[in-house]
């Protein structure tokens, strides 16, 4: 592209010369100069004409082998491309700036007349001019800029406004092309370099049950999950599970008391957190018991098969509560527990006294993250000889990066560990387990959960809220809102408790996706469960109403395919283009997503769609009914418009974990 670029340099300076020579032959003809000097410039222009239409030509010709323009799929992103076309304009027009990051801007959609994006690089551009000794003002490059851009079937034209800015008008052809397209075959991902990607989420602690301190991560985890997978990432799914350390050594030792017959009978332990509320108070009144479960954490980590047994079938019993959990909310995630880093915790510290990092301080072995030497070390070998969290998390780190061969790993971890795994990243690099320029790990932190009065979300006696018993209410309060609505006596049976669930469960996830996922938020059913404003409630309720449309035009819309071979998308009505653009925009939000993981710029999209959908509704018939109710017209394109306003929010709601429902 470079070649290309001089090129057109050297096209535009002849196109200078040959227009000159024009000039000055026009100037000698009416002067009346010597018919030597006349015949001269013109053998001089003839040349330089031919030179031009030779260069021309192989610049096309090796335009069209580098594919000329940017090329342009109806899977990619708009930003992106419209960064790919205004980046080969700065090159070409200023080719010393070429490697300037381009500045592109959706446009506010209030302001139409401004287009609907705009190239924001001309100001840097002329302050960059201006540190060479070059006077330029930002509107001439705006101008310059406008002129060297490659044509693209997205752009219906450009527009210089203000000080400098291009505006980018995007063409309606193409807009009704994609949404076509969109119709036919499915939403498709926006193209991006695929990587192996894990991603550590939920993670509760074996023997406890699952409360409110992890919806967030298994809800945020899951959608993380979802959004990867839809971009053709090869995604892990990754369930941190705390099933090792001292905690089992008091469970073991409760259990031979309880159930001395456990290696033959299975226990009937029907409450485990009671269960674990009576083994810790025994560990912290009764000192022969704490001994014992110490013995018992030796016992298990060497795989005594007696302690073994006993550690399995506590294991067991939390599988079975966290998977009812994870069924309920449609969670898939695949177990590997703390005890699965045993035998690599032995490994990884072996491997960092070779590497001379581990230093002895009374009695622990610590490395330090860095060579600064400063912070927080990290204790890899405890006094005891024991292991730490930090051991299994640097076991685990190079797990991942060495035997699962990942290139991106994504912990979804609450905010109060974001020391420690700055520090296991940094370790990790020291250590040269990771490398900065081929992986990349993520600290995605998240804020508790808050209560209606500001603090902490527990229940009146101050337990923490348990998950169970928050899906529990969640469909309670869904159920009386339906049925003040009186959907229980229009839906039948299975249609009311597919929308009861579909309302609870959405509810509680969209509650915590929508908010910017570093703050706390406020858990309260009331707000969550409003049908105005940015809620799933209003979302699920607004799909709902588009998939009715075409159901009721009195036609089969079942076969979108064939229905487009007969009818085009037709954008002439301003509320059918605002639409339309929306949902265009949906690429560029998915890889805003994707690149800084948070999913409330997808839920806010989502919110802009059926905002400007009902927008459109409002003001474009879709189906005209006479005074009797009878239907007297059916406008195709807009019908059309509604489905693909509804695939997009299926997509959409997939990714959030939503199930949305015909009926509601």
């Amino acid at each position: 592209m470079s070649e290309l670029n001089m090129e057109l340099k050297k096209l535009r300076e002849l196109e200078l010369k040959t227009q000159g020579l024009a000039a000055r032959i026009q100037t000698a003809e009416h002067c009346e100069q010597l018919d030597v000097d006349l015949v001269q410039l013109q053998i001089e222009n003839k040349k330089l004409k031919n030179r031009l239409f030779i260069l021309k030509k192989s610049i096309a010709e090796e335009s069209n082998a580098a594919g000329g323009a940017p090329k342009l799929k109806e899977s990619s992103s708009i930003t992106e491309h419209l960064e790919s076309v205004f980046g080969q304009a700065i090159a070409s027009a200023f080719p010393e700036f070429r490697d300037t990051p381009v500045i592109i801007a959706p446009v506010n959609s209030t302001s139409a007349k401004f287009g609907d994006y705009q190239c924001n690089n001309a100001m840097g551009l002329s302050k960059k001019l201006k540190e060479k000794g070059i006077s330029k003002a930002p509107r001439d490059i705006a101008t310059e800029l406008k002129g060297h851009c490659p044509p693209s079937p997205l752009i219906e034209k450009l527009e210089i406004a203000g000080a400098g800015f291009v505006n980018v008008f995007l063409s309606k052809d193409y807009a009704a092309s994609a949404l076509s397209n969109l119709l036919r075959y499915g939403v498709e991902p926006p193209e991006v370099k695929k990587r192996r990607v894990l991603v550590d989420f939920s993670s509760p602690n074996i023997a406890k049950q699952m409360h409110v301190g992890h919806l967030r991560s298994t809800i945020i985890g899951e959608s993380l999950c979802r959004l990867l997978e839809f971009l053709q990432h090869d995604v892990i799914r990754t369930n941190h599970l705390g099933d090792w350390g001292t905690q089992f050594g008091m469970l073991i030792a409760h259990l031979e008391d309880r159930f001395p017959n456990y290696l033959n009978e299975s226990p009937p332990i029907s409450d485990l957190q009671l269960f674990y509320k009576e083994s810790k108070k025994r560990f912290d009144e009764d000192e022969e018991f704490k001994k014992r479960a110490y013995s018992r954490v030796v016992s298990l980590q060497k795989g005594v098969p007696n302690s073994i047994k006993a550690w399995e079938l506590i294991c067991n019993v939390s599988r079975k509560e966290f998977q009812t959990i994870y069924e309920r909310l449609d969670i898939s995630i695949k177990e590997r527990g703390e005890s699965f880093y045993q035998s690599r915790m032995l490994s990884v510290v072996e491997y960092l006294r070779g590497k001379g990092l581990l230093e002895e301080d009374e009695g622990r072995k610590i490395m330090w993250p860095d060579d600064t030497k400063t912070g927080i070390p990290l204790t890899i070998v405890k006094s005891d000889g024991g292991f730490t969290y930090d051991t299994s998390d640097m076991a685990a780190i190079r797990y991942r990066l060495e035997e699962e061969l990942c290139d991106w790993i994504i912990y979804v971890v609450d905010a109060g560990q974001s020391t420690h795994f700055n520090t296991i990243f940094k370790a990790a690099e020291r250590s040269t387990i990771l490398n900065p320029l081929t992986h990349r790990v993520d600290h995605v932190q998240f804020g508790v959960v808050l209560g209606e009065d500001g603090k902490k979300f527990k229940t009146r006696s101050g337990d923490t809220v348990k998950l169970a018993d928050l899906l529990d209410e969640g469909l309670k309060r869904s159920l009386l809102q339906l049925e003040s609505r009186g959907r229980d006596k229009v839906l039948t049976p299975q249609e009311l408790k597919d929308a009861q669930e579909s309302l609870a469960y959405g509810c509680i996830k969209y509650s915590d996706l929508c908010h910017n996922r570093i703050s706390d938020y406020i858990f309260s059913f009331d707000k969550m469960l409003e049908d105005r404003g940015n809620t799933a409630v209003y979302l699920l309720y607004t799909y709902t109403r588009i998939c009715s449309i075409a159901r009721n035009c009195g036609e089969d819309f079942s076969n979108l395919p064939e229905i487009l071979k007969k009818t085009n998308i037709v954008l002439a009505h301003e509320k059918e283009w605002k639409l339309a653009k929306t949902l265009l925009k949906l690429h560029d939000i998915l890889i805003k997503c994707s690149k800084e993981l948070f999913l409330h710029f997808l839920c806010e999209f989502c919110f802009e769609v059926c905002t400007v959908f009902t927008e459109f509704y409002d003001s474009c018939y879709c189906i005209e009914k006479n005074k009797q109710g009878d239907i007297i017209a059916v406008n195709h394109s807009r019908i059309l418009l509604c489905e693909a306003t509804a695939a997009v929010l299926r997509q959409c709601f997939y990714i959030l974990g939503l199930k949305p429902v015909s009926k509601m």
